[in-house]
């Protein structure tokens, strides 16, 4: 019992570990080693309850929730505001990706509240409806709709009025 228990555990874990790594590291605005950190977390809280997963309806729903709530428990540390100085952290870009752009995304998002972070990477690139938002942060779907509306003005403020600038190179 406790042998297929693992086993599934591990096929779970390698099937979504790398979806977990891409949100991760757009909640830590590109921060691939806290990103890691997240998504090891997580994993090791959803293997600690993995008995009870026959319970849970959506477990890879319920894992993107958990390095939401890692994530924002991580941002309330004090700790979670030291940032290294000097050099940029080793990104990985693919051959069809604009650097400039990832740059300037990531650096767009990390300019946002935690919270509305955890927003936008939920609606916009989780593709979350505002309930299931709204479920993860433990929040009204008012504030959900309203942390969106708010931070994607953020965005466009420090992007300028569009993105297209960015994406036309």
């Amino acid at each position: 019992m406790r042998r297929s228990r693992t086993d599934e555990f591990m096929e779970f874990a390698s099937a979504r570990s790398g979806h977990l790594f891409r949100s991760a590291c757009l909640l830590t605005s590109g921060d691939v080693h806290l990103a890691e950190d997240l998504v090891q977390e997580t994993l090791g809280r959803m293997y600690a309850l993995w008995g009870r997963a026959s319970r849970i309806g959506n477990p890879a729903g319920y894992a993107q929730t958990v390095l939401v709530r890692t994530f924002l428990s991580h941002r309330r540390r004090r700790s979670a505001t030291e940032r290294p100085l000097g050099e940029l952290p080793d990104r990985v870009t693919d051959n069809g990706d604009d650097p400039a752009l990832r740059i300037a995304l990531l650096d767009a998002l990390a300019a946002l509240a935690p919270k509305d972070r955890a927003v936008v990477v939920l609606r916009y690139w989780e593709d979350r409806s505002i309930e299931e938002t709204a479920d993860a942060l433990h929040v009204s779907s008012a504030a959900v709709r309203t942390r969106s509306v708010r931070a994607l003005a953020k965005l466009r403020e420090r992007l300028g009025g569009s993105i297209a600038e960015f994406a036309a190179r």
